[in-house]
């Protein structure tokens, strides 16, 4: 009788009822860092496109125009109007526990220097990623979907260098003027509270005020927004373009670039604090103080 051998089918390996839950844990988050990294590099080459199409080409004055009049004067009104409302929640908050040191005369100081140095340009740049930003995802994602970035590129027209360059630059010359008008409605806020309605002396307000917020604090405030509006700039418009098809795309589009601006805004808010602080110390280590 003539024997042989059986092969038995091949199994996947079994493991232990305390193994598998950790092994799919690493598995999503291995799968989570993988597209993170693919989405960074992705996010690295638009934006070395979009610096050298800047550099190559400057965008002309007829696509660049819109985009500012967009960007910048149709957001001033909610930019003052929010300004104005931030320095009175400040003056709002900011008296009664300067009232118990005695205090209340140096509450101009601190209202303007919060102002001008934190709240004017991170506000400013909050108002650009919620009104702007999410609208050049959302307009570029349609674009994409009805494929007429398609028709350009067709047409012998580079998308990036046609769509996306003067967005960029709208968001990076107009912010600092949007910063400007959220500090300026804010002290002004701040100023009509604290004096008509607090009843401190309009005198020592701004004599504080005068003594403790300088140029530096508004240039601080300044050259950190010309940063934040270029992150918005590049997040939006990378955001849509790619997007995903469908209206849920867009939308999902629209919705990751204002979180992605606001998140990378306070991580830029951050880091600019401390080399700027830094540069300060170096340079003035004579610094002065509120108290």
């Amino acid at each position: 009788m003539a024997t042989g051998t059986r092969t038995l089918p091949r199994t996947s390996p079994r493991y232990p009822s305390v193994v598998r839950p950790m092994r799919n844990w690493v598995a999503d988050w291995g799968q989570v860092f993988t597209e993170s990294l693919v989405s960074l590099g992705e996010f690295a080459i638009f934006v070395f496109r979009v610096l050298s199409w800047l550099i190559a080409r400057p965008p002309r004055r007829d696509t660049l125009i819109p985009s500012c009049y967009r960007v910048g004067v149709l957001s001033l009104p909610v930019v003052a109007l929010t300004g104005t409302f931030i320095g009175m929640v400040l003056a709002v908050q900011s008296y009664f526990q300067f009232r118990q040191l005695g205090l209340e005369t140096r509450l101009g100081a601190v209202i303007n220097m919060s102002l001008v140095r934190e709240l004017g340009p991170v506000l400013a740049a909050t108002m650009l990623a919620g009104r702007v930003g999410s609208a050049m995802a959302a307009e570029l994602g349609t674009m994409r979907v009805t494929e007429q970035v398609d028709a350009l590129e067709s047409m012998g027209a580079n998308p990036i260098q046609y769509l996306v360059v003067p967005r960029f630059l709208a968001c990076v010359f107009l912010i600092p003027a949007l910063t400007v008008m959220a500090d300026f409605m804010g002290i002004a806020g701040g100023h009509f509270y604290s004096v008509m309605v607090l009843g401190i002396d309009w005198n020592h307000y701004w004599a504080n005020s005068q003594a403790f917020v300088g140029i530096w604090d508004l240039f601080t405030g300044v050259f950190k927004s010309v940063f934040f509006g270029a992150a918005i700039g590049l997040i939006s418009c990378h955001r849509g373009f790619h997007c995903k098809p469908g209206a849920e795309g867009v939308g999902q589009a629209a919705t990751a670039a204002f979180v992605y601006s606001f998140v990378l805004i306070l991580a830029l808010d951050l880091l600019l604090n401390i080399g700027l602080d830094a540069i300060y110390v170096w340079a003035w280590p004579e610094g002065s103080g509120l108290f």
